[in-house]
């Protein structure tokens, strides 16, 4: 019982001890509650923003800037891609030196060759982008600023450009000049050319400087769409005019004087008597002279194409190196003559009568010069000579050059010894071509690349053309297959095959084929002889030739140049991604494609042996770049990227012989 009692006590103390427990934390929350009740509660409490998970930079996915040769101009536009490229990438480049890493690698040339030499010396410029910024500016950018940015625009003309190309540079200064607007606007207008300015002012000017180039763009383009009609009409009204400048009756001339009706040529008395006085044969006048109407800056030269549709001469030219057909372009219109090769001549002469009728500027000579025929016969001397005109041969060989005048009624225009000697052109007289040009010329005549120049009279190739676009037909020739397939100049681009220290072309093993293969084998072998891609060898190397079919069931040659690739020294030059060709095509909705070049790149000479390769039929090598040299891809890119270098990425993308015109309406891609 005691025991029981015992228990019962401490149940007893346990219950009272919760019990003052709970009273105690009623109490406390009760106090909690006065104490909260107490407290002012605020107006406008503060909002809690939300929060988003889910944001997060993500960096743009962009492609390198364009590489950087070194061009003044293009200094500062170059570094503030580079700028704009490390600023939207900054896990790309965590340090200094990487961002200065990045921008040497995109240098090109001899701006490469600077970048390399300072970052191989630790120049203290490589330690921060913006040290090697203005090191790179000190070097390269020298491009005109503050008071000479003024100069050149005040001095800026269209000249013989597009107002497309002339706005854009005007533009570019403008921007640099702190001229008013209202300058601008009278200093664009006073630079265009003289046509389409007068053709601007016979309209209602506009106010604003836009609204003036969007008129002076579309006065251009509609001027040079009328030009591109007048180049299409038929050849022989030409002709025509030209074969009545050789008699002695009234001449065709184009008059820009009034009342000129009738006027007659000069007499061969009139005209010894005014070079013996040293007069004018124009208007009789001692001094300098240009036929009325025609006049031209100094610097704005007469122009001269040769090249284009042929037409039949008198026997006596054809005896003579010539060139098939000679255009002349003057405020747009074309001139059509021969010019005649004449290594005996001493100097580059231009009929007189020629000149007049194409209002070719001419200088009164101080010292008239003496001519002598071959016979020793004393000849009137020569007392003008012309104003700077610009040749251009087979459409991309250019120069200035002066002419004298003299009779030369059966050849208007002879190139004679100084022409020669001077761009040394290598000449095939058996065939009468120029089958390659100097060095000279590759550096400063040639505008592109440029097949082998025909000296025969062309026949024109008679097809169909209904179905080609009305864009295409003034590029007739380029599209010619038969000189699509002729045997290229040398060139800068020749393909070399360097082969590895004491190694040598392997001989390949003769195939076996097939009856198909074998009258494929005669006609693939006959047509790259005679269109001069390959010649017979004697070479001690021979990689083997066989067929593989093709898709369509043709048969495509092969040639087995494993051996020979494996010791040749590898051309390391970089071919683009095709995944980057689609964020260059974003936009665009016109496409042109252009491909099979390849047989535009020469072997370089010397390496000819190299590429031989054995037959049934022979033993042959190649003279220009075959299909499955490991260097040929690396080869032919660097070519056309050098070629197209100012509009690749721009309008243009190129993969090997893969070419690619992209615009984003069919006005531009007509321009492009």
């Amino acid at each position: 019982k005691n025991r029981s009692w015992l228990w019962l006590m401490e149940d007893s103390l346990a219950v009272h001890a919760l019990v003052a427990q709970v009273l105690d934390l009623t109490t406390q929350f009760q106090q909690l509650k006065t104490d909260s009740a107490q407290q002012p509660t605020a107006l406008n409490p503060p909002a809690v923003p939300p929060v988003d998970h889910t944001a997060r930079y993500v960096e743009p996915r962009l492609p390198p800037p364009a590489v950087y040769s070194g061009e003044p101009q293009l200094c500062r536009s170059f570094l503030a891609k580079c700028s704009l490229h490390i600023a939207l990438q900054p896990s790309s480049f965590p340090t200094e030196e990487s961002k200065v890493a990045f921008v040497i690698t995109l240098l090109y040339g001899r701006a490469a060759l600077w970048g390399t030499a300072i970052w191989e010396q630790k120049h203290q410029c490589c330690s921060s982008f913006q040290s090697f910024s203005e090191e790179l500016k000190k070097v390269f950018d020298r491009a005109v600023s503050g008071r000479e940015v003024a100069r050149v625009l005040a001095e800026l003309h269209q000249g013989n450009r597009m107002v497309t190309d002339y706005s854009i540079e005007f533009r570019t200064l403008a921007a640099e000049c702190k001229w008013h607007v209202e300058a601008q606007w009278d200093m664009f207008l006073h630079g265009l050319a003289d046509r389409i300015h007068n053709e601007i002012y016979s309209q209602e000017l506009p106010a604003l400087l836009d609204e003036l180039i969007d008129l002076a763009i579309q006065v251009d383009a509609r001027l040079r769409r009328r030009d591109q009609r007048a180049l299409r009409s038929p050849v022989v009204n030409m002709e025509d005019q030209f074969s009545a400048a050789s008699t002695d009756t009234v001449g065709h001339t184009v008059d820009h004087e009034p009342m000129q009706v009738g006027r007659t040529r000069l007499s061969r008395e009139e005209k010894e008597r005014r070079r013996a006085l040293g007069l004018c044969l124009y208007c009789g006048a001692a001094g300098q002279c240009s036929v009325p109407g025609k006049s031209q800056s100094p610097s704005v030269g007469r122009r001269l194409l040769t090249g284009g549709v042929a037409f039949e001469k008198s026997s006596s030219a054809a005896t003579l190196l010539n060139y098939s057909t000679t255009q002349g372009v003057w405020n747009h219109a074309f001139f059509l003559c021969q010019a005649l090769i004449d290594s005996g001549a001493e100097g580059n002469f231009l009929d007189f009568n020629f000149a007049h009728e194409l209002g070719i500027p001419v200088n009164l000579l101080t010292h008239p010069v003496a001519v002598s025929a071959l016979s020793s016969q004393s000849l009137p001397p020569v007392t003008h000579t012309t104003g700077p005109v610009s040749l251009i041969t087979s459409g991309n060989h250019t120069e200035d050059i002066h002419f004298l005048l003299t009779d030369s009624p059966l050849a208007s225009v002879v190139l004679g010894h100084p022409w020669l000697s001077l761009h040394n052109p290598n000449i095939n007289w058996q065939q009468y071509t120029v089958s390659s040009w100097s060095e000279y010329c590759h550096a400063s005549c040639l505008l592109s690349a440029c097949s082998s120049v025909s000296c025969s009279v062309l026949q024109d190739e008679h097809a169909d053309l209904s179905n080609v676009p009305v864009e295409y037909l003034d590029l007739k020739e380029v599209f010619s297959k038969s000189r699509a397939a002729s045997l290229p100049p040398h060139r800068p681009y020749d393909c070399a095959i360097d082969l590895l220290s004491g190694t040598s072309p392997p001989k390949g093993r003769l195939y076996s084929l097939s009856p198909p293969e074998r009258e494929a084998m005669e006609k693939y072998i006959s047509d790259s002889l005679a269109a001069k891609i390959i010649r017979p060898s004697s070479s001690p190397a021979g990689a083997g030739f066989f067929f593989v079919e093709k898709k369509d069931g043709s048969l495509r040659p092969c040639i087995d140049y494993r051996g020979l690739n494996s010791i040749t020294v590898k051309n390391t030059y970089p071919l683009p991604l095709m995944s980057s060709a689609f964020e260059r095509l974003q936009g665009a909705s016109f496409f042109t494609k252009l491909d099979n070049a390849y047989h535009l790149v020469r072997i370089r000479e010397g390496d000819e042996w190299k590429t031989a390769f054995n037959t049934p039929r022979g033993h042959f090598e190649y003279l220009v770049m075959p299909f499955g040299l490991s260097n040929a891809p690396a080869v032919f890119q660097a070519l056309v990227n050098d070629v197209l270098r100012d509009m690749i990425d721009q309008f243009i993308y190129v993969y090997l012989d893969d070419i690619l015109i992209f615009s984003r309406s069919l006005q531009e891609h007509v321009q492009h």
